[in-house]
């Protein structure tokens, strides 16, 4: 029997990013729904902070109040099934209670959950509460299917210790993904006296490094919020973690490559026309 032509198609592949509002459009939400849609992805947003800045400094933070943080997250999640949930800068440990409860809530609709752990951005703006560290850390130990820190963000979920190496970094990994039962996905993008961006994944047991050639002169301002997100779009469109995290690495660094200039800012170019062909294994 033929369709009729106004009769919706079946449900695409659906993703959920929890995360804060970037007006520059370089990260945050911005990011991850640009990324969601290269992917040919049903991209949601449930908004944590709206954030006044550009890619070369924080002017200014409002957080949501938690309870319409948790209103969003349980309006994008219900009656859903196998949607792949990605958080971003969560800010404050009320947000990140609201955040665990409510998808503690609906976690049959989940399919993975990847964690970023935002605390401090490029610029050197703190974007996590002190008081939230503990709350970040209960909430990967209690939810967190994979958790991507990168070299500073996985010192403070490793007591302190920042890896200075590709031997420190996979130890690191090793080491975080023990204590909070989860995936790593180690960034290397900021290891120090290196050529390559080296990046190590390990789901506790096994592992792997991905590496690139660094591309020199380009801002990687919302690096990391699109690496999460390329990785959580693969994980929606029913992509083991291994293989997703290697076509997000290849996404990421195709981005890079292909940044442009808007004005006084370099971009990446999340919305390359390239994530057909990047999603191969």
């Amino acid at each position: 029997m033929r369709r009729p032509p106004n009769a919706p198609t079946s449900r695409p592949p659906t993703a959920l990013t929890v995360a804060g509002s970037d007006c520059s459009g370089g990260a945050g939400i911005e990011a991850d729904l640009k990324t969601f849609a290269a992917h040919g992805v049903y991209g949601m947003a449930a908004v944590t902070c709206v954030v006044a800045e550009t890619p070369c400094r924080v002017v200014s933070i409002q957080p949501v109040r938690s309870e319409i943080v948790a209103e969003q997250t349980a309006c994008c999640l219900g009656g859903l099934r196998d949607v792949a949930v990605k958080t971003g800068m969560l800010y404050s440990a009320a947000i990140i209670r609201a955040v665990a409860r409510a998808i503690g809530a609906h976690r049959t609709a989940i399919r993975h959950l990847a964690v970023d752990p935002v605390m401090v951005a490029t610029s050197g703006a703190r974007l996590l509460r002190e008081d939230a560290i503990r709350a970040l850390q209960d909430f990967l130990a209690e939810r967190a299917d994979l958790v991507t820190p990168n070299l500073d963000e996985a010192a403070i979920l490793d007591d302190g210790r920042r890896p200075e190496s590709r031997a420190e970094m996979e130890a690191a990994a090793g080491r975080i993904a023990a204590r909070y039962g989860c995936a790593v996905l180690m960034k290397g993008g900021h290891l120090r006296r290196t050529r390559s961006a080296p990046d190590f994944f390990t789901d506790g047991t096994n592992g792997f490094w991905m590496e690139t050639r660094r591309i020199r002169g380009i801002a990687t301002h919302g690096t990391g919020c699109t690496f999460s997100a390329a990785v959580t779009a693969h994980l929606a469109l029913g992509r083991s973690l291994p293989v997703a995290v290697r076509c997000a690495k290849r996404f990421l660094t195709s981005a890079i490559r292909r940044s442009c200039r808007l004005g006084p800012w370099m971009a990446l170019n999340h919305l390359q026309g390239t994530a057909r062909r990047l999603d191969r294994p």
